[in-house]
């Protein structure tokens, strides 16, 4: 099953749309495999990223997530693949990837469009 990473519903609205959704429903589309979105919701919203170090971006996302308990069912001993638009750090995707392993999934993977420039200055 791939999980897109949310948005939160402000950064949604300003958006109009979820680029990792919408490359979630591609790949799932093309690999023959269900997108589930339901399964996280971004909680809270958090702060550009871009000029954080390693540890405050790790931090600056920690709590941003929060699981769908209704999904339990869903994850359960499941492999899942969580689908994000850039990784840099792997900060947003490992506080995902935390949840769903919580949550009963058997592994979680991660697939990105690109791959970010981390720059430690």
């Amino acid at each position: 099953m791939i999980v897109p990473v949310p948005l939160h519903p402000r950064r949604q609205a300003e958006r109009e749309f979820n680029q990792a959704e919408n490359l979630a429903r591609q790949l799932g589309d093309r690999v023959a495999l269900p997108v589930a979105t339901a399964c996280l919701r971004r909680v809270k919203p958090t702060d550009s990223q871009t000029r954080l170090t390693r540890a405050q971006r790790a931090e600056n996302v920690r709590t941003a997530f929060a699981f769908n308990p209704r999904a339990s069912e869903l994850v359960a001993g499941k492999c899942i693949i969580v689908v994000d638009d850039v990784f840099t750090t792997g900060a947003t995707t490992n506080a995902c990837a935390k949840l769903l392993r919580k949550h009963g999934a058997e592994s979680v993977c991660v697939w990105t469009l690109a791959r970010g420039a981390y720059h430690t200055e």
